[in-house]
């Protein structure tokens, strides 16, 4: 048996393995695998249209009716600062350049929207049972309808600040996000990546904390981590790079190999693809521009700049400008299909707590 039920029994899982939602990077066939297979797979719809996020909850919806999670950003839209596009396009101007490309020619505006009424009213539509939230929460009067529907609410922190917060309004779980994780740090109280607290010292923390359940995530990969976060007092665990090694993520091939070779020092974090801090593989950009570049505009700004040489290099089958998120537990992750994963996630764990 598990040490706390709680998640499990809220949310009406079988296994206590949460896939993280990663934008960009899968879509509904990954959620689905995850969810049938007992654990709770996630639809990523920062970067997706309201069409386009309500054709894959429909997808979903046709092959299972397991629990589902429905993710969201919640940044603040920033005010456009020409000076500063400028000044970004110019710092990637010799990179522009090499390609033969032209930098007044990339596309300007946010590739990423928040959560807002909208997009509200397509989720109570679409159902899902449990709604997350990354960089915060949206604001009071659209929690209350998602809440009044019966959704459950869970968001992510990187401190035991931000879980007090969240936990101040309402949530039902929180996402304790540490310092290993991949992709975009959930941050919202505080923008000192300098001292991101690491998994394991952040979820006892948060666990004493707060009374609602606490989901790990940062660094697990296969069982081992999975049996500690729960010795810990985490009722669940949020993976995510483990599942980008699935054939149903989404990912290039540039990507899936570069997962493949990495190590525990592979990665960094870097704010040079989207202007936020997120944890990917070190290529060309992220060495040469950053890890973290001052010029780099306000997210999801900075990412319009960079999408062009993204597309040049990915032609040129070099990955030497793509956004190649990845957590430090990379290399302990094996590839196989995304239920596969789940179902040894939690039975290895299992076997390891009844030692």
């Amino acid at each position: 048996m598990w040490p706390d039920r709680r998640y499990l029994d809220l949310v009406g899982l079988d296994h206590p393995i949460v896939q993280a939602p990663m934008a960009g990077a899968q879509g509904s066939a990954l959620a689905i695998a995850v969810s049938a297979a007992g654990g709770l797979g996630s639809l990523p719809c920062a970067m997706l249209t309201p069409q386009a996020a309500r054709a894959e909850f429909e997808a979903i919806r046709a092959w299972t009716n397991r629990p589902v999670n429905a993710n969201f950003f919640c940044h603040a839209t920033p005010a456009p600062d020409a000076a500063r596009a400028r000044a970004w396009r110019d710092r990637l101007g010799p990179y522009y350049a090499e390609f033969g490309l032209d930098p007044d020619a990339a596309p300007a505006g946010a590739a990423r929207t928040p959560f807002n009424a909208a997009w509200c009213d397509l989720v109570l539509e679409a159902g899902p049972r449990v709604v997350s939230f990354h960089f915060g929460l949206p604001e009071a009067a659209l929690l209350r309808r998602l809440r009044d529907a019966g959704s459950v609410i869970q968001a992510s922190a990187t401190t035991v600040a931000e879980a007090r917060w969240l936990v101040e309004r309402g949530v039902d779980a929180v996402i304790a996000q540490g310092a290993e994780a991949g992709g975009h740090r959930g941050m919202f109280l505080t923008r000192d990546i300098a001292g991101h607290v690491g998994t394991f010292a952040l979820v006892p923390q948060v666990v004493d904390a707060v009374e609602v359940p606490v989901i790990a995530a940062g660094g697990i990969a296969e069982p081992r981590g999975v049996a500690a976060a729960m010795l810990l007092g985490a009722a669940a665990v949020q993976i995510g790079t483990a599942y980008l090694k699935c054939p149903e993520a989404k990912i290039s091939a540039l990507h899936r190999a570069a997962l493949g070779a990495a190590e525990d020092d592979a990665t960094v974090l870097t704010n040079v693809f989207s202007g936020r801090p997120a944890r990917g593989i070190v290529n060309r950009i992220v060495r040469e521009v950053g890890p973290v570049s001052a010029a780099a505009p306000e997210f999801p700004l900075a990412a319009a700049a960079v999408a062009p040489l993204r597309r040049a290099a990915e032609a040129a089958r070099s990955g030497d400008f793509s956004p190649l998120w990845a957590g430090q537990a990379a290399g302990l992750a094996e590839a196989m299909g995304a239920a596969e994963l789940t179902r040894s996630l939690a039975e290895g764990a299992l076997a390891l707590l009844r030692r």
